[in-house]
């Protein structure tokens, strides 16, 4: 029995992907709730000592970076590997990622400071270029188990999510304390193991996959598994992704000022005529032109979610450890454990709107995607109103009570639910056929630079003399009024798809 088609209920297939994403965003989440304090934290306990500006640049550009690659392992998918392979390649190279992050976190196995913020940032760089070729794939095999008609597919892209914020919760928890509480290396270590067991689970699952994410042609030659050309590919590329990365650390540390800018802009203006070529030579007609365009028209209004969203590793965990009073009956809170209200929340609120979805549908009530967007942005602005609130107590030298951050924290996930696992859906529904890993990178350039922005709009604004928080009120409060003057527009562009 063909296992990726089953009668009722999910595929198989969808649970051993909600596994490996489960164990990634383990591993990816462990590593993010640490960064920020990491950096900040003393160089007598073991930190870097940065101040605020410099962590929130360090940590900006990371997730940036970790969006816009898989734009890369997108293409490379597409073209010549095949979404199973990019997995298995990025799972691997993230894994090394971590456990050069412990190594550059251990002050007694690295020598001098700037030995280990060299290698430390090379761990980085190796993780952000082993998520470009994880992190579009799997997104595009979970669709791949579905008809775009099929009404189960927006509710397994819920279910996908519960799995991406199951590893969010359970990282902080195991990573977060043991980096916190008894020493920065074993955070990261655990992250990288946690990243290991999601690839072994992957490769033992492979068999529930059928024909999905197999290397281009394979399908039509009947073959329904990788061969050994397949795996000395995968060792091949996995050496080649941190050698690439060595080699572009040694460069960067070895050139000018006027060099970094001159490479940052080739690579930008290349990168965007890449994007902008692949999508003209793989979009026909104007059905597939006008679906492309609303899937750009919603990459940007998710930009502006994700600026306020990602306050959560950035200014949220610095407000959580400066500004918030963290003992509760004579226990001191760790930091970290404020990164796992948004998971909890997501685990708690998900199954809820996925039958809300189906409910709605049947009652031909379900809004359309571009008004899900808008009511994201809705709940994201009262979020953000709340947070203003927070801060003005805290400018007025108050410890604030932790439920203000959970308030917001459990708001905001009500947004991300309306707009991201929606966002990951609509994508690979719009998209056409033979670029939709392309088309799901552009989706997560949109994060890459809503990432970017979260952590370089409190600099930015400080120039001018606005405050972070109302700024992003007042922002989103806009974006949700134009994206319900768009609804139509958008709507008629679709060309049928919901």
């Amino acid at each position: 029995m063909d296992t990726t088609q089953p009668t009722q209920g999910h595929p198989k297939g969808l649970y051993s992907l909600f596994f490996t994403e489960m164990w990634e965003r383990f591993s990816y989440y462990g590593m993010r709730a640490l960064l920020t304090i990491f950096l900040t934290a003393e160089l007598a306990t073991g930190g870097f000592g940065l101040d605020r500006a410099e962590s929130l640049s360090v940590y900006g550009i990371f997730t940036a970076l970790v969006y816009l690659t898989p734009i890369l392992g997108g293409w490379f998918a597409d073209k010549i590997l095949g979404q199973r392979k990019s997995i298995l390649i990025g799972g691997l190279v993230m894994a090394i990622g971590q456990f050069m992050l412990a190594a550059g976190a251990a002050g007694d196995m690295m020598g001098d400071l700037e030995t280990r913020k060299n290698f430390f940032y090379l761990g980085l760089g190796v993780l952000i270029l082993g998520n470009g070729f994880f992190k579009p794939n799997i997104s595009t095999i979970v669709g791949d188990l579905y008809d775009n008609d099929d009404p189960r597919k927006d509710g397994a892209f819920t279910i996908f999510y519960m799995g991406i914020n199951i590893g969010a919760f359970l990282s902080p928890f195991v990573a977060g304390t043991l980096g916190e509480k008894v020493g920065w290396p074993y955070g990261y270590l655990a992250a990288g193991i946690g990243m290991m067991i999601g690839v072994l689970w992957f490769y033992a699952r492979r068999n529930t996959l059928g024909d999905k994410g197999l290397p281009p042609g394979y399908r039509e030659k009947g073959i329904t598994n990788l061969v050994a050309k397949d795996w000395r590919d995968i060792i091949v590329y996995t050496i080649a992704n941190v050698a690439f990365v060595f080699a572009v650390m040694f460069i960067w540390n070895n050139t000018s000022d006027l060099i970094h800018t001159i490479m940052v802009w080739v690579l930008g203006i290349a990168g965007t005529g890449f994007i902008a070529l692949s999508i003209f030579k793989g979009t026909n007609g104007s059905t597939e032109w006008t679906r492309v365009f609303v899937i750009l028209i919603l990459a940007f209004f998710n930009i502006v979610f994700w600026a306020g969203f990602e306050q959560a590793g950035g200014t949220f965990n610095l407000f959580a450890q400066e500004n918030t009073d963290r003992v509760v009956g004579g226990f001191e809170i760790p930091t970290t454990w404020f990164q796992n209200i948004n998971p909890i929340a997501i685990v708690t609120l998900a199954p809820l709107f996925s039958l809300l979805w189906i409910k709605l549908a049947a009652r031909k009530l379900n809004p359309r995607t571009p008004v899900k967007f808008a009511l994201s942005m809705f709940i994201g602005a009262f979020a953000f109103f709340i947070m203003t609130q927070a801060q003005n107590s805290a400018d007025a030298g108050n410890l604030v009570s932790p439920m203000w951050l959970v308030a917001v924290y459990v708001l905001l996930t009500i947004g991300e639910l309306m707009l991201s696992p929606i966002g990951l859906s609509m994508v690979t529904k719009l998209s056409p056929g033979n670029i939709t890993s392309i088309m799901m990178g552009v989706w997560m350039a949109s994060f890459a630079l809503g990432n970017y922005l979260a952590a370089t709009l409190e600099q930015i604004l400080e120039t001018y003399d606005f405050s972070l928080y109302p700024f992003i009120t007042v922002l989103m409060l806009i974006s949700g009024v134009a994206l319900l003057l768009l609804s139509p527009i958008l709507n008629k562009f679709m060309k049928g798809i919901h």
